[in-house]
């Protein structure tokens, strides 16, 4: 049986009885008693203190019902009187969850994959080790904001900034949104690769969390609709229909429906997911950090016309990333190659983020799925990026990149590559000032592609844990009277 850990609500004032007033013994002065106590300077004063008291009791009688409310305002219990302006969304409440579906899973990071310890990969706060290969590539005030952090770190790295929000709210009541800090990608993870695990292992990890929070009171009352959490793998590991095929049937259960779920890959046409950033490498301090890298990125020097980093799928019949290597070790004068075949871009060298800062176009094909963390690295570095399918990114991030597509990226349809249309012909007709334009756009949302250190945020500036939370929290209001499941 799974332990209890729902918090008490706070214990309402209790209303005082009239007896306790003694409003009688308060009004039953006669003439002589206030005559006697006249020619005693000391009784006077009593009977000052005495008369003020009495009028006190009758104004505070005479107030609106409405000033004495049990329930003070949810700005003032939560944060301060300002704390109305700092989150007009509302607040979040974060559930305490029993610590073997998240705590538990990092502190047994060494059996999180069966390929090897994740420990080094979660720590500092789900960043994973210092990135200390970029020294001699980045600015000298910013290579501490750099970590080798891994695509599937999300739920970590948001669980820590959650903790911390400014707008999280340790009252339930008082809620706008309820999270749940599950780490569905870290449970999942470790039983994917292995034809030792059975379908049931894969799910028991969800199946318990949920039916751990369907038991509690603010779930029940929405059916979850106000209710979301991080999956941070892509939607697909969690979409099972069968028991002998992929991933684990988190999302179909019947308590998942109305949740919200942040995931690196959404399915486009599911209400329900939401498309947020793949974890980078860099994580700034201040919005200081994110300045001096939009001027550094903004300013570079780019010799490469395009580039393309990343493997062929040898296993993929007509592998449409071979075609693209193919055509770009043809040009060499024009792009540049980091070819990830075997584990070369796993050996904690900058070379691609290198590339991308040298680079005007980076090319981005679908990955294993349809989006791939090199989106996130490639516009972080300041270069355009070049999309094959419209569910790379189009479709996937809305909240997060520019409402027009064609000022911060360029669409070339994989058919007209695939019948021989040339890469580089279609990027040489950009003028230097078109590409200076969209870089600018680029620079200007790397804000929102990134995820701040813990504790602060970007003061003064939004990041992608800003932007997500928020755009949970309208959402939420917006689904108070609308769609979701029954």
């Amino acid at each position: 049986m799974l332990p209890i850990s729902d918090p008490h609500s706070p214990e309402k004032p209790k209303t005082p009885t009239k007896s306790s007033l003694d409003r009688k013994n308060s009004n039953s002065f006669s003439f002589s008693h206030i005559q006697t106590l006249i020619y005693h300077p000391r009784s006077c004063l009593i009977l000052l203190i005495l008369i003020l008291q009495i009028l006190i009791l009758y104004a505070s009688l005479s107030l609106p019902i409405s000033t004495f409310s049990l329930h003070a305002p949810i700005s003032v219990k939560s944060g301060g009187p300002n704390s109305t302006e700092l989150c007009p969304d509302g607040r979040v409440y974060v559930y305490d969850i029993p610590e073997q579906f998240n705590k538990e899973l990092l502190q047994n990071c060494d059996k999180l994959s069966p390929f090897g310890s994740r420990c080094g990969t979660f720590m500092n706060n789900g960043f994973g080790e210092k990135f200390t290969s970029v020294a001699n590539v980045v600015p000298k005030s910013v290579v501490n904001a750099w970590y080798w952090t891994d695509q599937f770190a999300l739920e970590i790295i948001f669980h820590d900034r959650m903790m911390n929000y400014k707008c999280r709210t340790m009252e339930p009541e008082s809620a706008t949104a309820f999270y749940i800090p599950f780490y569905a990608g870290l449970a999942v993870g470790k039983y994917l690769w292995s034809s030792n695990f059975t379908a049931r292992d894969r799910d028991y990890h969800c199946e318990m969390i949920l039916r751990w929070v369907r038991e509690k009171p603010y779930f029940n009352r929405s059916s979850g609709w106000d209710h979301f959490i991080t999956m941070g793998r892509i939607t697909w590991d969690f979409r099972r229909s069968n028991d002998g095929d992929w991933g684990s049937k988190c999302i179909y259960l019947p308590e998942m429906r109305n949740i919200s779920r942040l995931l690196i890959e959404r399915n486009s046409w599911d209400y329900f997911d939401v498309g947020v950033p793949y974890p980078t490498g860099f994580h700034p301090s201040s919005a200081n950090d994110v300045k001096i890298w939009q001027n550094f990125v903004n300013g570079r020097r780019r010799s490469t016309l395009y580039c393309f980093a990343g493997a062929t799928r040898g296993f993929i019949k007509n592998d449409f990333r071979g075609l693209l290597l193919k055509q770009c070790y043809a040009d060499s004068e024009k792009c540049r190659v980091v070819d990830c075949g075997g584990s070369k871009c796993s050996n904690r060298t900058a070379a691609i983020l290198e590339t991308f800062l040298s680079s005007d176009f980076c090319l981005q094909p679908r990955g294993d799925s349809f989006t791939r963390r090199s989106i996130f690295d490639c516009m972080v570095a300041g270069s355009i990026p070049v999309f094959f399918w419209k569910r790379t990114a189009y479709y996937q991030y809305e909240w997060f990149l520019p409402e027009e597509a064609g000022s911060y990226s360029v669409f070339i349809d994989r058919n007209e590559v695939e019948n021989g249309t040339s890469i580089r012909s279609v990027l040489e007709k950009f003028s230097q000032e078109e590409v200076k334009k969209m870089r600018a756009k680029v620079v200007e949302y790397i804000p929102k592609l990134v995820y701040a250190k813990p504790n602060t945020g970007l003061k003064g500036m939004k990041d992608a844990f800003d932007i997500a939370v928020e755009g949970v929290l309208k959402r939420v209001k917006e689904r108070e009277g609308g769609y979701k499941w029954k």
